[in-house]
């Protein structure tokens, strides 16, 4: 690993394509954006760089940040599992789901490793949870049932491709649960965490917010150099690595400080807004 940079270090040419986390990231604490961030990535779009919003939240979570910073394009929602346009009521237009028999497969390892496992199903119309799941956003119309109902052919919710499986363990530290999660299902699927809690979010093979923000900038010809990303969480690690220059919070999981060579000031600091301004020459706002 390369020496770390505490202060923001800008890249040798302007980016095309400015790709940032949300939570922890571009949000400050309370989930709201800032005014600072708000007029730096109207700035930087104002001066041809693209921006786009690469988080774990659904689509239909974007709320926070398509009606406060006016719609930004294109968002990489679900850790890559689909792409959103925010100018366009948060529509989904692609997608790259779980398969609900490597999802049923995860659901198998993970239960055998340890039975205190419970899920969640994130689908393209809402999430579905099991009776035990801690449910922290339930949505209206959400099914209550075991996981594998919750998966079956027979659900009334089966035409809904299945986006990501989450896995939560309420005894289990978080690191030690991704770590087991790995080990023992690790073949089936692509298994991250972006919560505090001990709570697994498990995407197809080779989903990641790093490969779909890969196809998303080949299509439009913008190659990895070209790409500033911002991250703090050990989802965000893929894309970090990919971009061609990646800030990790100060505020980051020590996994994504290690894998990063830049640094910028916390979320609640609007260390991403700090990065931009000087990317485009502006000056610091007060």
């Amino acid at each position: 690993m390369g020496t770390v940079t505490l202060a923001p270090v800008l890249p040798t040419t302007r980016p095309r394509l400015i790709a940032t986390d949300l939570d922890g990231t571009l949000l400050r604490d309370d989930k709201s954006v800032s005014d600072r961030t708000v007029a730096a990535l109207a700035a930087a779009e104002e001066a041809g760089i693209e921006v786009f919003f690469v988080t774990g939240r659904p689509a239909r979570w974007m709320g926070v940040v398509s009606d406060h910073v006016h719609g930004h394009g294109l968002a990489i929602c679900a850790n890559g599992a689909a792409v959103v346009d925010l100018h366009r009521g948060r529509r989904v237009v692609s997608v790259r789901e779980l398969p609900t028999a490597t999802a049923l497969a995860v659901v198998k390892e993970l239960r055998t490793a340890t039975p205190e496992v419970n899920f969640a199903v994130e689908r393209t119309g809402g999430i579905h949870y099991e009776p035990l799941y801690p449910q922290f956003h339930l949505d209206p119309g959400a099914m209550v049932a075991p996981v594998e109902e919750l998966l079956s052919e027979d659900s009334e919710y089966a035409d809904e491709p299945v986006l990501k499986l989450l896995a939560h363990h309420a005894e289990l530290a978080p690191d030690a649960f991704l770590e087991l999660a790995r080990t023992v299902a690790g073949h089936h699927a692509e298994f991250t965490r972006s919560s505090p809690s001990a709570l697994l979010e498990i995407s197809g093979p080779g989903v990641s917010k790093a490969s779909t923000l890969a196809l998303c900038c080949e299509r439009r010809g913008i190659a990895p150099g070209e790409v500033v990303a911002f991250g703090d969480m050990p989802n965000d690690l893929e894309m970090l690595t990919w971009a061609g220059t990646s800030y990790a919070m100060a505020n980051a999981h020590p996994d994504v400080l290690a894998a990063t060579t830049h640094r910028t000031a916390s979320n609640e600091e609007d260390g991403v807004a700090a990065v931009i301004e000087r990317l485009l020459g502006l000056p610091p706002a007060a």
